[in-house]
């Protein structure tokens, strides 16, 4: 997960207290702290920390608010990325592939989901492997089967096709864009 550090205002943007924007962990001063962490519920988003006395503003976000949803490829998701990104396509149609790494017809429908998400470039293709760790999610979601594909729009649950059903499947995409 990469990491985003900013400070306000910008003249403390020196080569002693520059604006980070890192893949690894971050060394900021120890005079600086960032509030907000899992036991105050800002696991996400902007959690920023004022010094009023030196009117300085440090705002620090993580690689879930920073990255997008990707367009062209399909992105392997988990309980905690899956929602972010979801909101994140705003008003796109997002389509997930429930699926789990022993099943057969998963494998055998996923290089042609991979081919749909070069062909729809308006459209997020998203991948969830319902193992024990995403169990929550699935079960959340109402999976019963796998492979179960999930069409969402506007962050809502609008289709769904179960099994490898390719052709339904597109049509399932279609309909969406098209409403």
């Amino acid at each position: 997960m990469a990491l985003q550090v900013s400070f306000w205002p910008p003249s403390l943007r020196s080569p002693t207290m520059p604006s980070w924007s890192l893949g690894r962990p971050a060394l900021v001063p120890d005079h600086l702290r960032c509030v907000g962490d899992r036991s105050s519920g800002m696991t996400r988003g902007l959690a920023k920390n004022y010094d009023k006395r030196k009117g300085i503003r440090i705002s620090v976000r993580s690689s879930l608010d920073i990255a997008g949803p990707v367009v062209g490829q399909v992105t392997e998701v988990d309980k905690d990325s899956f929602w972010p990104l979801v909101k994140a396509a705003g008003d796109k149609v997002v389509v997930l592939d429930m699926y789990t790494q022993w099943c057969g017809p998963c494998k055998v429908i996923a290089p042609k989901f991979q081919e749909l998400s070069e062909k729809h470039l308006d459209v997020v293709f998203m991948k969830l492997d319902c193992n024990q760790e995403n169990r929550p999610l699935a079960k959340e979601l109402g999976i019963r089967v796998v492979p179960t594909f999930k069409i969402l729009k506007d962050g809502k649950v609008i289709k769904e096709v179960t099994g490898a059903k390719f052709d339904d499947l597109v049509a399932a995409i279609e309909s969406a864009k098209s409403s």
